[in-house]
């Protein structure tokens, strides 16, 4: 049994004993705005984005969470502490926080103090990504799904949430393509390149970095930082329109997203991107953002390489 504990509605309790009510808006409706996070040398890394990015989306949601910012930030800090003996020296820190209406009106009168379910929980980030090292060699296929992004008129992408089947869809979409590392990418209503299923997407053409508008995509938060590092090396980076066309004329592709930061795409829907599955530029930003939080990212993803055949299941990234 793990000994791992989770915030859990202004109580730390045992991971296996946190339980969530079959009553709860976020079952019955996916009613949950959530943010995963990580950490470079057991620092978190741009926890307070986070915290104003899901502050914002409780805000839009109206879910009547009496948390401050400052006590959500102490919360994630006191998650981290109540769990760092219980976790390796070379193991980073990936909290959970998610965030729902809690149990519906018409059930309240099952429950004593009815409202919002706040919970942060805390694990090794190496459960994430122990796959993943070995894309910087490989690279990752980007498949194109039929299943398309879901348009801003309808849900809002920039509220992350746990209304999201059609990534799973995608997911399972992309798991039938051939081959190896297939990661979905899906388009707009318009057939632009929108985003992955839990990643934003890059195309470098003449050494000028391009991404899609955030129209219809989670505007991430290392999909922000791509900006900053990208102004620190005198690189340009646009918001545009992509087609399928302009990725397969590119010089380079990669994804990005708060566990692995930044992995290259060596093709899409099996078409060769460039001349190198892991271009200049993209190792370029990679060794900034290594550089900034002093941590080789690449060997870090490498070397939490996991061969556990339990764990060959469905996960944010892979499905099977």
């Amino acid at each position: 049994m793990s000994n791992r504990v989770v915030y859990f509605n202004g109580e730390f309790v045992n991971e296996m004993d946190a339980k969530v009510s079959i009553y709860d808006s976020a079952l019955m409706f996916g009613d949950t705005v959530f943010e995963m996070t990580r950490s470079f040398n057991k620092n978190q890394f741009k926890l307070e984005d986070h915290i104003d990015r899901l502050l914002q989306g409780i805000k839009i949601y109206r879910i009547p969470l009496k948390v401050s910012k400052n006590q959500l930030i102490d919360i994630c800090h006191q998650t981290v502490e109540k769990n760092e003996k219980l976790f390796d020296e070379k193991d980073e820190h990936r909290l959970m926080i998610n965030v729902s209406r809690g149990p519906l009106s018409i059930y309240s009168h099952l429950f004593t103090n009815p409202g919002p379910t706040l919970i942060v929980a805390d694990f090794p980030l190496k459960w994430t990504v122990n796959s993943m090292g070995k894309l910087y060699d490989e690279g990752i296929n980007a498949v194109i799904t039929n299943q398309k992004a879901i348009p801003s008129y309808l849900m809002d992408p920039k509220i992350k949430n746990r209304s999201r089947v059609f990534y799973q869809m995608a997911n399972i979409e992309a798991s039938m393509f051939k081959g190896q590392n297939n990661w979905a990418l899906l388009q707009d209503i318009n057939g632009f390149i929108a985003e992955g299923s839990g990643d934003n997407f890059f195309i470098i053409k003449d050494e000028i970095i391009y991404t899609p508008k955030t129209t219809h995509c989670l505007d991430g938060i290392s999909r922000r930082y791509i900006f900053e590092i990208a102004k620190e090396l005198n690189l340009k980076c646009i918001e545009k329109d992509i087609e399928f066309y302009d990725v397969c004329a590119a010089d380079e592709a990669f994804m990005t997203g708060t566990p692995f930061c930044i992995l290259p795409v060596g093709s899409i829907n099996g078409i060769k991107i460039g001349d190198k599955i892991y271009g200049n530029i993209t190792k370029k930003l990679l060794n900034k953002w290594s550089k900034n939080v002093n941590v080789n990212i690449e060997e870090q993803l490498k070397s939490y390489y996991i061969n556990d055949k339990k764990n060959d299941g469905p996960s944010p990234y892979q499905f099977k």
